[in-house]
């Protein structure tokens, strides 16, 4: 955990600024008045405070925060809660003048309009017990290697794996339809977001890069480019692009194998 996320009344009350949260980045602890609790409808402005947190301020709710990584002007926020869970605050300059904006993957979705699979077993192990998310559908079924499946809701990925009962890893999977809708919504950016806070995580596409530039009703240059400044942004995030579907479920249970064993220090068990 990475401390706590605290929402507080603003004891301002002349203030347009009713709300002011509180959270760690790195060292340094961050204290900003805001519009609104949580971005639920729409991007919330906020601004610094000078003199940091007020002795006075009334305490609505602490959330343990489960990541909390600055990224350039952005800052991303996971929290420790099932629903309302990612978030992002945004250093920019509106009309020369500095501004910061908090989004959540809601509000950010409404401001934007042949190959022969292997069977051999990743590093000769048998019975590989992997996560699958209760929200994925037409999951994986890995029918080809000797795998024990467990729905439970991940906290990033669609597909995971863990180490004394931690998720340790996971892999996000998407069809090339999904990584455009992600791309263009913005959904994908907090689901990297999400997934660069576990020790190990990847993005798979069911289909070749150079299917991007086939896509209809949107400008392939335009997705390529948000695509390359996610992967700038999130480099431990890699995206896997595997031609198909088979490819891209063996690729996901390799890749699950060797990032246990990686950070096991490759003997099943924590180093």
């Amino acid at each position: 955990m990475s401390g706590m996320f605290v929402v507080a009344r603003n004891p301002d009350r002349d203030s347009s600024l009713p709300f002011i949260v509180r959270f760690r980045v790195g060292g340094k602890v961050i204290v900003l008045k805001t519009r609104e609790e949580w971005p639920r409808t729409a991007r919330v402005y906020c601004h610094p405070v000078e003199d940091g947190w007020p002795p006075d301020a009334e305490v609505i709710e602490e959330i343990p925060v489960r990541s909390c990584v600055r990224r350039g002007p952005a800052v991303d926020l996971v929290l420790d809660r099932s629903r309302e869970n990612r978030s992002q605050f945004v250093w920019t300059t509106t009309r020369g003048r500095s501004a910061v904006f908090w989004q959540s993957p809601k509000t950010t979705r409404k401001s934007r309009p042949g190959v022969r699979v292997p069977t051999r077993r990743a590093f000769g192990e048998a019975d590989v017990a992997i996560l699958v998310d209760s929200r994925e559908r037409y999951a994986y079924k890995f029918s080809r290697h000797q795998v024990e499946l467990e729905r439970c809701a991940l906290p990033a990925g669609d597909y995971g794996i863990e180490l004394a009962g931690t998720v340790v890893a996971a892999v996000e999977r998407k069809s090339v339809a999904d990584l455009v809708h992600g791309l263009v919504d913005g959904k994908l950016m907090f689901q990297m977001a999400e997934l660069a806070a576990l020790a190990c995580a990847a993005v798979v596409v069911e289909d070749r890069y150079g299917s991007l530039y086939k896509t209809e009703h949107v400008q392939a240059g335009w997705l390529v480019e948000v695509l390359a400044r996610l992967q700038a942004r999130y480099p431990a995030v890699p995206v896997v692009f595997s031609d198909t579907r088979a490819l891209a479920e063996d690729w996901t249970y390799r890749f699950l194998v060797a990032a246990r064993r990686e950070i096991a220090g490759g003997d099943g068990e924590l180093v």
